[in-house]
């Protein structure tokens, strides 16, 4: 089992509305884990449109690799956890479904506004083809520097504030994550110890493979140069 590291500092992310019928109605019945995800998944997903008409099609299901790794340890049974969860979820009225002319597979949510869309398909006051639809995806969040450092080291000061940024102008995202785990790790908690890793591996061109993960390295940066490295 993966341990979960607890929610992340929310407050610049939209949170996704969820209608309290799902928890008095919908939680206490769903016994099938596919079709939870893919219910909660397709409320999410609907979410993140924009206008009127909203919808997810199968193929927007099938596209987002976390979803469906989610859904079945084997990538060879996947599809078939995801088919069962929709059909579950149509089932149970949580999802309306319908089929274009073109064979797509388009899903809406059980809502006044889900049921009006649907009709109007049916009725084809509109298409598929001619509704803005935003692929989005489920991807992990990858915290900025200023994160990093607030949970990891400390309270932002100018000084620190105007460093960080200067930093995460000048290094990849990657480098700048592995330096600060390396720091929690040997318990170095300063931002000129970090910083002293990054021109490190800038001025040995470390490249994306080269994640300098062995105790050796790791020891090198305790009792090598950047030992006594002091606060900014």
């Amino acid at each position: 089992m993966k341990v979960f590291n607890g929610f992340a500092n929310t407050s610049n992310q939209e949170p996704t509305p969820v209608p309290a019928a799902f928890f008095i109605e919908l939680l206490p019945e769903i016994d099938h884990l596919a079709e939870l995800k893919v219910t909660l998944y397709a409320m999410w997903f609907l979410f993140q449109q924009e206008g009127g008409i909203r919808f997810i099609t199968e193929a927007d299901f099938q596209s987002d690799e976390l979803l469906m790794s989610g859904l079945a340890e084997s990538p060879q049974t996947r599809q078939s956890a995801l088919q069962e969860g929709l059909e579950r979820a149509v089932a149970r009225g949580t999802l309306l479904r319908a089929f274009t002319v073109d064979q797509q597979t388009l899903y809406f949510l059980n809502t006044e506004r889900g049921r009006a869309t649907l009709k109007g398909l049916e009725k084809g006051a509109w298409t598929p083809e001619a509704i803005p639809h935003a692929h989005v995806r489920l991807t992990p969040d990858r915290p900025n520097i200023f994160r990093l450092y607030e949970e990891n080291i400390g309270a932002l000061t100018p000084i620190i504030a105007d460093a960080l940024e200067d930093a995460e102008k000048t290094y990849p995202t990657q480098w700048i994550e592995d330096a600060f785990r390396i720091a929690v790790e040997n318990n170095v908690r300063r931002w000129r110890y970090i910083e002293a890793i990054l021109k490190s591996w800038q001025e040995e061109q470390r490249d994306g493979t080269n994640r300098r993960d062995s105790q050796e390295n790791r020891q090198r940066y305790v009792q090598g140069k950047y030992g006594d490295i002091g606060e900014y």
